[in-house]
């Protein structure tokens, strides 16, 4: 069958360094930091005490109080983002088919911060079993997906993506597929995670995945540095509206790019840490180039998963070495991490969307944070480090793995 052309319409994004598109967007090329200590708990005793937060969100600009008592943080994110995505996309809800429009939501965790406070309750109760009638809709990683539908009306495929942190790139690229095989016309597709909480930070502080740099929280996150002592965790939403090529076309809307391939893999070798030769990277990427019809040396960007773990940055280094060979050298390569912290499963579709950014402007983000070489990896590859470097990108690719060994890939591509 004639698969069909899918294309990017709209965009919506709540970030540690914007709550907007643009102000997401102007800080990454600036390259701002999100990192700053926790305000979310009392941190004082914990090994890292800071975090790259949502700043200045108030869910009652956004929600009635009743609402707020239903959703959970990454809920309200997911809300947002879509809601952003929808308004850029010029989309006219009384004038698409409903049946034809679906929601792919990627939570890597969901409602942690509604179990711990449920559990909490339980706790000094005494163990009276008094709990919130809405603990387990506002917990569960589906329901964004669920308040998205709900809101808009769309009746087409809904499901949720929970994979880590490729989980939002898994959400884009099933929903590319799904319209592309002709199942729907228009999707949103994205994540959230609001996972800045006791338990999250605790949780891979015991792990020691996190940077403890507490002295100076906004040059912690210090992708291919030689003293990257481990990941930021971060918060929010990122939103993509993917439309059917003739659909967006026929309607007069306004087109970022295509979206031409995707991929997904996995390692098959450990609980949290990467192939340490990356070959479930490698596979990953050659296979999102191969489903686009790409050749390696095609590509100008790749926004690179890049979460500044000393285990995690090498391997995908290596990856882009075994795909592109001496083409890699010729790349633009960055970590937006290096800005907005790791945002677990809602970091696909941030970065997505700094890549497509980037193809629109011409700007690559930075990596920003580096200050010393790591002679363990090739330094001669452009990681556009500490400032952004202008650049006509044609073609720009996304990297996402995720604990669990799993690897995901999207590749955009210049609208022709």
């Amino acid at each position: 069958m004639e698969l069909k052309r899918v294309v990017v319409t709209g965009l919506g994004a709540i970030t540690p360094v914007g709550n907007s598109v643009d102000e997401f967007w102007n800080s990454l090329i600036n390259g701002v930091s999100g990192a700053a200590p926790i305000t979310r708990f009392d941190a004082t005793n914990f090994k890292t005490r800071f975090a790259c937060e949502v700043k200045n969100f108030n869910p009652t600009d956004f929600f009635d109080r009743k609402e707020v008592r239903k959703l959970d943080l990454f809920a309200q994110f997911a809300l947002v983002a879509a809601g952003q995505a929808i308004q850029d996309s010029g989309i006219n809800l009384e004038a698409i088919d409903l049946d034809s429009a679906g929601v792919i939501w990627g939570a890597g965790i969901g409602g942690i911060i509604t179990f711990m406070e449920e559990c909490r309750g339980f706790v000094e109760s005494n163990s009276v079993p008094r709990f919130n009638p809405f603990f387990i809709p506002k917990m569960i990683s589906d329901i964004a997906a669920g308040h998205i539908s709900m809101k808009y009306g769309f009746r087409g495929p809904n499901y949720a993506t929970v994979s880590a942190c490729a989980s939002s790139t898994h959400a884009i690229g099933d929903a590319f597929n799904l319209i592309r095989l002709g199942k729907a016309k228009i999707f949103v597709a994205g994540g959230s995670e609001a996972a800045v909480s006791e338990a999250g930070v605790g949780g891979f502080n015991s792990m020691q995945a996190l940077s403890t740099r507490n002295d100076n929280p906004a040059t912690a996150s210090r992708p291919f540095d030689k003293n990257r002592d481990g990941f930021v965790i971060g918060e929010g939403g990122g939103a993509l509206i993917l439309e059917e090529y003739e659909h967006a076309k026929q309607r007069g809307a306004r087109i970022y790019c295509e979206v031409c391939g995707s991929g997904m893999t996995a390692d098959a070798y450990h609980l949290t840490a990467p192939h340490p030769e990356g070959l479930g990277a490698t596979k990953v990427m050659q296979n999102a180039l191969k489903d686009g019809n790409i050749a390696p040396e095609e590509v100008d960007y790749i926004n690179v998963h890049g979460t500044s773990t000393p285990a995690g940055d090498g391997p995908e280094l290596r990856a882009i070495g075994n795909v592109f060979g001496k083409h890699a050298y010729k790349l633009n390569i960055s970590s937006t991490k290096s800005m907005t912290g790791h945002l677990l499963g809602a970091a696909g579709a941030v970065e997505s969307i700094a890549s497509i950014l980037a193809m629109r402007d011409g700007i690559i983000p930075p990596t920003i944070n580096h200050f010393e070489d790591d002679t363990e990896i090739d330094n001669k590859l452009n990681l556009t480090f500490n400032k952004a470097q202008r650049r006509n990108v044609k073609i720009a690719l996304s990297n996402t793995f995720g604990f669990g060994g799993h690897n995901a890939s999207v590749v955009f591509k210049a609208i022709e």
